[in-house]
């Protein structure tokens, strides 16, 4: 881990002000943020370990854990709120048998959550791997998880 960490501090001066973008650059080599890496990112930029951690739980984008093989993210802004994201987002966890921002044991899925996917008109969103997914119903998301797509 420590070679791979290397070349990535190898870019930096490590100063406190380069931490968002090494994350990212950790989390990008990894996957993930692990916790070992966070405390070589806090020595490397002299941030406290309690900063680096704060940094890395507050913007949505790091992750602690590892991603599942497939990515699963529901829209929880306004349009989709009120058009059922909420209910979306409770089945699919019920499905999976995780909560949002876990993996399923397996490593299977990743179910997430988003503030916007930018397609309201479309609402409630889903993406899977990156890829929006028809309108779902609860009577389909299933199959979504099958590797089947919901049906408009």
């Amino acid at each position: 881990m420590q070679a791979r960490l290397n070349n990535i501090f190898a870019s930096y001066h490590g100063r406190p002000e380069e931490l968002i973008s090494i994350l990212q650059q950790v989390q990008e080599e990894f996957g993930y943020l692990p916790a070992d890496a966070m405390l070589a990112v806090a020595r490397f930029t002299k941030v406290p370990e309690s900063r680096v951690y704060g940094v890395a739980t507050f913007y949505s984008q790091f992750r602690l854990s590892p991603a599942g093989r497939s990515r699963v993210v529901v829209c929880q802004g306004a349009s989709c709120h009120v058009r059922g994201g909420a209910a979306v987002l409770d089945q699919l966890a019920g499905q999976l048998a995780i909560q949002e921002h876990e993996t399923t044991p397996d490593g299977g899925y990743s179910l997430e959550t988003t503030g916007c996917l930018g397609v309201c008109v479309r609402s409630p969103c889903v993406t899977l791997d990156a890829r929006l997914q028809p309108t779902p119903a609860p009577g389909n998301l299933k199959s979504l998880l099958q590797g089947g797509k919901c049906d408009e």
